[in-house]
């Protein structure tokens, strides 16, 4: 199995995270294709989207996708491709507590979270992967927010493990947490 050219890059709300990652992807001098996870629940959050489409340049590619992230990967994913997914934290809502039915984790979440690793450990793009570090913080209280944090902290090691390379942000400066060289291209 050949190592995927995967950044992997954490922080927490307003890190910064996006805006770095979204640089990576403007340099790697590919054509992009942004991957959004978010979906405009209320205005506040719409707002937010607004924002990050606006920083974004407009000969990007968006794909807008739902529970099928691995499909959404697969049909961005070329040689010479610059994949950006902003972000697994959304996603991960969006599984666990789809808006129809808030609550227990929806029954095919794993399974879709494994397709998800199945379609990056197989992508022939650079593929840059954006997520929230959210187990800083104090223990939650309820039993549906400590699930999340403990499925989003397991997905993000599974992530780490597969992305040569990782990168924590904090205040909006870059912190290299895990580094390796580069896959080379053969010609």
């Amino acid at each position: 199995m050949t190592t995927p050219d995967l950044i992997f890059v954490l922080g927490g709300a307003r890190s910064g995270k996006s805006a770095y990652a979204e640089g990576l992807a403007g340099a790697s001098g590919r054509g992009v294709t942004y991957i959004a996870t978010a979906r405009g629940a209320d205005a506040e959050f719409s707002e937010r989207i607004a924002h990050h489409r606006a920083r974004r340049p407009a000969h990007w590619r968006l794909v807008e996708a739902g529970a099928a992230l691995d499909d959404a990967l697969r049909a961005a994913d070329g040689d010479d491709a610059c994949v950006l997914v902003d972000c697994l934290t959304l996603w991960l809502a969006g599984l666990l507590c789809p808006p129809e039915a808030c609550g227990p984790a929806a029954e095919d979440a794993d399974a879709r979270i494994d397709a998800f690793m199945a379609a990056l450990a197989a992508a022939r793009a650079r593929v840059i992967v954006v997520s929230n570090e959210i187990g800083l913080g104090v223990v939650p209280l309820g039993s549906v927010t400590r699930r999340y944090v403990d499925a989003l902290g397991r997905l993000n090691q599974r992530v780490a493990a597969l992305a040569p390379e990782v990168t924590l942000m904090v205040a909006g400066l870059p912190l290299a947490v895990k580094t390796a060289p580069r896959p080379m291209r053969t010609a």
